[in-house]
């Protein structure tokens, strides 16, 4: 008679959690999460813009990557603690290293951001700026997402049991933001790219969603319960509001774009600080970390049998 998986143990010494949590701060990392989606995804619709002659849309979404990429490092070091630790952090080149990548890509987006923005707003040099457009467009999609391998790096099981989903989700997010802020700023007549940009990051956004959920198992409650579980149905509803807006009156009216636009940053931001809360979630509770070991122990129980 064959008995059953061994029983995992959901305490640990002391009662402290098995792993232990970022120290992360919520409203620093998370921002730094939706900031550095907006900025990158931002910069691939404006180089769009910029070639298919949306001119409006293409300023607006230059300047806007530049703001949200300063946003996005001030985040960072504030985070830190001491604005030293980050240029200390280049003195070192690690491509293992999430972080490392990340400080350094962050050194090399932003000047090409910041003269993409200053070209455009001035009109001074346009090939140097077409040069910086397309410099910023190429690192904006590793910008958007390397935060996601960044968190999925980490021995956090709501992140690392999904670390093959959650660049596509946060890839989905940020072309949502970029979208909804495309929607914001732009003429109507400039927004069709934007409107059908909405459309594919809801479509991505659900799809890798129920994906990571599917292979998280147990873990995958952390983004149902609490605050993890309000945010993310906050964003499911409002990146489902801000795209039927944009696709139904986005060409209309310029009070429903603009409407269905910031529906769709909310949304884009409540699913970054949704992620981050699930994962701290996960880490304080013994029993989420433990699941995934129960579930692969009946696995391989019941492939011996």
């Amino acid at each position: 008679m064959t008995s059953g998986p061994p029983a995992a143990r959901t305490d640990s010494y002391y009662g402290r959690p098995i792993i232990k949590a970022p120290s992360w701060a919520p409203h620093d990392i998370a921002g730094y999460f939706f900031l550095g989606g907006l900025a990158g995804a931002g910069s691939v619709l404006a180089a769009g813009a910029h070639l298919t002659g949306r001119p409006t849309t293409a300023k607006a979404l230059k300047v806007s990557s530049l703001t949200a990429v300063s946003l996005s490092a001030a985040a960072l070091i504030h985070d830190l603690g001491r604005p030293s630790r980050f240029p200390n952090m280049l003195r070192v080149f690690k491509p293992t290293s999430p972080m490392s990548m990340g400080s350094w890509l962050l050194s090399a987006y932003g000047p090409a951001a910041g003269a993409a923005a200053l070209t455009s707003v001035t009109g001074l040099l346009p090939r140097a700026g077409a040069s910086a457009t397309a410099a910023a467009a190429v690192l904006g999609p590793v910008l958007a997402t390397y935060t996601a391998v960044l968190a999925a790096d980490t021995a956090v099981p709501a992140w690392h049991g999904a670390h093959r989903e959650l660049p596509y989700l946060f890839a989905a997010s940020a072309t949502a933001a970029a979208s909804g802020m495309a929607l914001v700023t732009g003429p109507l007549r400039e927004n069709t790219p934007a409107r059908y940009g909405a459309v594919l990051a809801a479509v991505g956004e659900d799809a890798a969603f129920r994906a990571a959920e599917r292979r998280l198992g147990s873990v995958a409650v952390t983004y149902r319960e609490g605050r993890a579980g309000r945010l993310m149905r906050a964003a499911r509803t409002l990146t489902a509001a801000g795209t039927a807006g944009a696709v139904l009156f986005g060409h209309r009216s310029r009070t429903a774009a603009a409407t269905a636009g910031l529906a769709l940053l909310a949304g884009s931001v409540c699913t970054r600080f949704g992620v981050f809360a699930a994962g701290i979630a996960s880490a304080e509770d013994p029993a989420h970390t433990v699941g995934p070991q129960r579930e692969a122990v009946a696995r391989r129980t019941t492939l011996s049998q």
